[in-house]
């Protein structure tokens, strides 16, 4: 996603209180009586709160600037646990917001010296986040990965022997080891087919989904060791969908998955923030 906010600013020193910001939305009357104060920021922070600029208004919190030096975040970020705390919080305070009204995300750990430099970094780019926010109002992140098929477990040929077998005298079974790698072979072509269909089937998902979506993005599929699934990728696509079409995004997901027998995953809605840098 492209950074919607160029001019993240490190702490100038560990000492000092920085300016966090979550989201950008308008500044109505719907938003001038929004109540987060109850909304769990980042951790040690001071209260969440709204800072208004003109026809914007920036959601943000004071955190100690300790917290965000770029040592302790590298060193957070190779800490799962940690990053994925600071994630969370990050992304409740985000949904909260979301729930009343329209917003523009945020990159994790988007930080200000204070709120002056904040208020003028949001004057700076109102053009930007004005068409942001008209983008993704009254839409919704729709999430889905489909999956290709798990291979059956390849069984030996009828009379067939492993390559080690041998006969009486103890010497390889004629034919043994030919047998074994026509075998493997027929194994990987079928692998590579079943490949090539799931790749289809991937296509004609993405399809069909787009058709339905007002913006989609390919990401890149995920490895077995970055997520523990040990299922293959095929497509891991996420879609901006209008609100009132919500309920198309379930039922299409379901036909296509009937229609193509594919394992289909779908997550959602989530705040659109895959969309909002497309401006």
């Amino acid at each position: 996603m492209t950074q919607p906010w160029d001019s993240r600013a490190a702490p100038s020193g560990p000492d000092e209180d920085v300016t966090y910001v979550f989201a950008i939305c308008r500044s109505t009357r719907a938003t001038s009586t929004l109540d987060v104060t109850g909304v769990a920021g980042m951790p040690g922070g001071e209260a969440v709160r709204l800072l208004v600029s003109d026809l914007l208004t920036a959601v943000v919190q004071t955190v100690r600037g300790a917290d965000f030096t770029d040592e302790v975040w590298q060193r957070r970020l190779s800490d799962r646990d940690e990053i994925e705390r600071y994630a969370r919080a990050h992304h409740s305070v985000v949904s909260a917001v979301a729930a009343h009204c329209p917003v523009v995300p945020l990159p994790l750990a988007t930080l200000y010296h204070d709120d002056a430099r904040a208020r003028r970094g949001l004057d700076e780019e109102a053009d930007r986040f004005h068409a942001a926010l008209k983008r993704v109002a009254h839409h919704a992140e729709w999430g889905v990965k489909v999956y290709e098929p798990a291979a059956p477990e390849p069984s030996p040929a009828p009379g067939e022997t492993a390559p080690e077998s041998v006969d009486g005298r103890g010497a390889p079974a004629p034919g043994a080891g030919l047998a074994y790698l026509n075998r493997k072979r027929g194994v990987q072509v079928q692998r590579e087919e079943r490949r090539e269909q799931a790749l289809e089937v991937a296509e004609s998902v993405d399809a069909g989904l787009r058709g339905l979506a007002a913006a989609s993005r390919r990401l890149r599929t995920h490895g077995a060791a970055l997520s523990g699934d040990q299922r293959a990728h095929v497509l891991n696509a996420t879609y901006l969908v209008a609100d009132d079409r919500a309920d198309e995004v379930g039922l299409l997901v379901k036909t296509l998955g009937e229609r193509t027998g594919a394992q289909i995953e779908l997550s959602g809605p989530w705040v659109p923030y895959s969309f909002v840098g497309e401006v």
